[in-house]
């Protein structure tokens, strides 16, 4: 019998946060098992991008169960689950990030809304952050106008680049625009027929491209927050932050490219360009501040001359 739903978890030395998060997958296993009557309910499988934190001699030693696949170099996190995919049995996809532990009866509860809502693509989860407050999960799709009032803080004036998730039950569904990747279960058939992420995606952006190639196909896109999990939050990209201030920008420059064509595209840049600009002039004033904040805004300053200089080549 096929398994339920087929997990995949993209690991590049996060070693441990991997551990409790297979931890927290072995739980839902038994809690699946039980609903659902299903022997083997969920298949999971880990993608190792090259890690070398004794990531996979744990993983071999302490948790036989997963299927693992080992990559010699880190491919990038698109192409890792995209690699997962091809190993996937399961009538769902659960794309779950390695810095993640799911609480009880998080897959059951997208699983079961799924099962309710044949129009419905994908879901995913209420996220917390380790202290347990709410963590932004869900987004408006991404326009220039949006990405204009996000760059320059204006949500705080009015909520228009985000969402007012805070404000969200915490019981009741509701349709999405974008899902982020770190907890979003989609049907299996949907990822066989558009694909799951695209490559060119090396990091970030990925998931809302796959949001929107489901929503064009005709699906719709679900918040489910009885679905919970704590999202431990960029502890891969953390070790190498400068490459990956930049990728951020490259895969928005991607996605405005891919879906909104070339003159969006050179707005999108000439937005993010000012904005860049707006930042570099007011660092200064970090020096009025203590010392562990004026050291962060040499760093952020150190991104942000980097991004202006790169960004007409992106």
């Amino acid at each position: 019998m096929e398994a339920l739903v087929s997990i995949i978890i993209v690991n590049w030395n996060t070693c441990a946060l991997t551990a409790d998060c297979l931890r927290s997958v072995a739980e839902e296993h038994d809690r699946l098992r039980e609903h659902f009557g299903i022997v083997d309910p969920i298949e999971t499988i880990v993608v190792d991008n090259g890690s070398t934190d004794g990531s996979v001699a744990l993983l071999r030693d302490q948790f036989p169960w997963v299927q693992l696949l080992e990559n010699q170099e880190n491919v990038g996190f698109a192409a890792a689950n995209n690699q997962g995919l091809s190993h996937c049995h399961g009538r769902y996809i659960l794309l779950l990030n390695s810095d993640t532990k799911l609480l009880p009866g998080a897959i059951e509860a997208l699983v079961c809304f799924m099962e309710e809502h044949p129009q419905v693509g994908a879901v995913g989860s209420r996220y917390l952050n380790p202290d347990g407050s709410l963590q932004h999960s869900c987004y408006p799709a991404p326009t220039l106008s949006r990405e204009f009032w996000r760059m320059f803080h204006l949500d705080k004036v009015y909520p228009y680049g985000i969402y007012r998730m805070e404000r969200w039950s915490t019981e009741e569904p509701r349709p999405v625009d974008i899902i982020q990747g770190a907890a979003l279960l989609l049907r299996h058939t949907i990822a066989g027929k558009l694909g799951l992420f695209d490559t060119g995606y090396f990091m970030y952006s990925e998931e809302q491209d796959l949001c929107r190639r489901i929503q064009e196909a005709g699906w719709q896109i679900y918040y489910v927050p009885r679905s919970t999990i704590i999202h431990y939050g960029g502890q891969s990209t953390r070790q190498v932050a400068q490459t990956m201030f930049l990728q951020l920008y490259r895969s928005k420059v991607l996605y405005f490219r891919k879906h909104h064509g070339r003159l969006t595209t050179v707005g999108y840049k000439g937005v993010l360009m000012a904005a860049t600009l707006m930042r570099l002039l007011f660092m200064p004033l970090a020096w009025l501040q203590g010392p562990e904040r004026r050291a962060q805004t040499r760093l952020l300053a150190a991104h942000y001359r980097r991004l202006a200089t790169s960004l007409p080549r992106m």
